[in-house]
């Protein structure tokens, strides 16, 4: 359900408007993802809407942490809330062992969880500035 040759100002811009038009998979993946951030008090928690601007994936969730051992408690409590969900696994995990930058691929939803400084230099939100961000609640 990707929103195909729509302008990007056409896309809904509330989180509630746009997240309602994912598919009830990728809904519940974002929402245990960005819950699994919460839960471990993830640093400013944004899901970038890439529906429409590419085909490969439909959502980016980015969260930070203090330091490498709260990136990786982060990035297990997302890994375990989705797999409580929904019952799936990343198809492929990076950067484990540094716990600078860990990235969880879950085939339409990425999942970047960062230490600050590593979120500062890579900058995906800028990056990735056409696409709607949503900010989670407990970051706002």
């Amino acid at each position: 359900m990707r929103a195909r040759g729509v302008a990007l100002s056409e896309l809904a811009t509330s989180s509630d408007n746009a997240r309602a038009s994912y598919s009830n998979f990728v809904t519940a993946l974002v929402d245990a993802a960005v819950l699994g951030a919460d839960e471990k008090l993830g640093l400013d928690t944004v899901v970038l809407d890439l529906r429409g601007l590419v085909d490969s994936f439909d959502a980016l969730v980015v969260a930070s942490g203090r330091n490498d051992r709260q990136v990786r408690s982060i990035a297990e409590e997302i890994e375990r809330l989705v797999d409580v969900a929904l019952g799936v696994k990343p198809t492929h995990v990076e950067g484990w062992a540094a716990g600078e930058w860990i990235a969880l691929d879950y085939g339409d939803v990425i999942v970047h969880v960062f230490d600050e400084a590593s979120r500062d230099y890579y900058d995906l939100e800028h990056l990735w500035s056409a696409a709607p961000a949503h900010r989670s609640e407990r970051t706002r």
